[in-house]
């Protein structure tokens, strides 16, 4: 029986070694959403796909579907992403990007705003500055590579529904104000201070960690803001900071439920 083939788009997310020169890459496809593919004995150096596919390429890919698994047929580079592959901080954000995807999408289902968010941020993160922006100071034209991570990181939560309250207390409903703040993945979103203090008292399990008002704030902009606003802000390291521990508490609650 002949295998049907198909075709379609991809970003290659991640890629590991298998058996004896097998390697299966983890792809963010156009038509079918995040999917894996074999690529039988592609570390041979006699294999004509070797060149063809790599991490943080973007492709056309061809695979036949088995009982079990995608085998890789075709891969022709749109764009390898030059720029971004000579910038350190654009290869980590892309980097961690692509591992947050990774394991929060479990299903083969396309979705056209992840599709067009992943491919906005990808050509953000290969930006490079004009000859004209090349002559300003060193620094002046720099894209802040963390914050594009960061709008791309809130804005996919929000595109998988997990998207967190910043608005109102989703304990009591009211207002926040600009004081003390916790985040909790728990209850969805960003608590009062007099909410947290009960919760905790509630129970022993209770996740949550304080976060800056400023950065509630950036959270804020970057799911209402286009992303030409958000990568020209400049904002303290502090803030930068607090903005990471923000992700990492509310990724992990997000894997976890997730299965990943």
């Amino acid at each position: 029986m002949a295998h049907q083939h198909y075709r379609t788009k991809g970003f290659v997310l991640a890629k590991r070694n298998s058996g004896e020169a097998d390697q299966i890459f983890t792809l963010y496809t156009q038509d079918f959403g995040k999917i894996e593919v074999v690529g039988r004995a592609i570390r041979k150096i006699t294999s004509k796909l070797k060149a063809s596919i790599d991490v943080f390429y973007f492709i056309e890919v061809e695979f036949i579907q088995g009982k079990n698994r995608k085998t890789l047929t075709d891969a022709i580079i749109i764009d390898k992403f030059l720029e971004l592959r000579k910038n350190s901080e654009a290869l980590a954000c892309v980097g961690q990007m692509a591992g947050v995807v990774s394991r929060l999408i479990l299903q083969e289902k396309s979705d056209k705003e992840i599709w067009q968010l992943l491919s906005m941020v990808f050509q953000r993160l290969n930006y490079k500055p004009s000859p004209k922006e090349s002559k300003l100071p060193t620094g002046q034209v720099t894209i802040n590579h963390k914050l594009v991570l960061h709008y791309f990181l809130w804005n996919f939560f929000s595109l998988l529904g997990y998207s967190p309250e910043l608005y109102s207390c989703p304990i009591c409903s009211k207002k926040l104000l600009p004081e003390t703040f916790f985040l909790s993945p728990h209850y969805g979103g960003v608590i009062c201070w007099q909410c947290c203090d009960k919760a905790k008292k509630e129970s022993q399990q209770f996740l949550s960690s304080e976060i800056m008002v400023d950065s509630v704030k950036l959270i804020r902009f970057f799911v209402k803001e286009p992303i030409e606003k958000v990568e020209r802000l400049s904002i303290w390291e502090k803030d930068l900071q607090n903005l990471n521990k923000a992700f990492d508490i509310y990724f992990s609650f997000l894997a976890e439920i997730c299965g990943g």
